[in-house]
């Protein structure tokens, strides 16, 4: 993200440059935006596979799994948050930003999701996570480490 320049983005998007600058003044800007987006989508995500979800213990928890576990299957928005994780490892701004995400879930799902089990699996969604972005695991049982994960949710 750092050899990112607003020049390179406006002419890849094919917006001029003072527009860019229009709604994004800074490189920060525009990557806080793009992180809020890719937030607001993940958020969405999560949402609707709770509204699928007619188990309320651990409702929250099975849906960021699941979140989580699908986004190799769609390569752009993978690749997306790829490059926003690198940038959260290097931004303490964004870094802020996602704990505060994390805390606001866990406080508003503490009465259904508040278990170590629960817990376990966010944890575990986070390194599935991280093998994806990186290709170090084998996924031949995948699902069944997915089902297990999602037992968990239901003590």
């Amino acid at each position: 993200m750092a050899a990112v320049t607003l020049d390179a983005v406006s002419g890849a998007s094919g917006v001029s440059k003072g527009g860019l600058l229009h709604h994004f003044p800074t490189k920060n800007a525009l990557l806080d935006a793009l992180f809020e987006s890719l937030l607001d989508r993940f958020d969405a995500d999560i949402n609707e596979r709770m509204r699928e979800d007619p188990v309320p213990h651990g409702r929250f928890s099975r849906a960021y799994l699941h979140a989580v576990a699908d986004l190799r299957e769609s390569p752009d928005e993978a690749a997306h948050w790829a490059q926003v994780t690198v940038a959260l490892l290097a931004e303490p701004r964004l870094r802020g930003r996602w704990r505060e995400w994390v805390k606001e879930r866990t406080e508003e799902y503490i009465g259904t999701d508040s278990s170590i089990d629960a817990q376990i699996v966010r944890f575990a969604a986070d390194g599935l996570w991280l093998a994806d972005m990186l290709g170090s695991h084998d996924a031949g049982d995948r699902h069944v480490l997915i089902a297990r994960l999602v037992e968990l949710t239901n003590k």
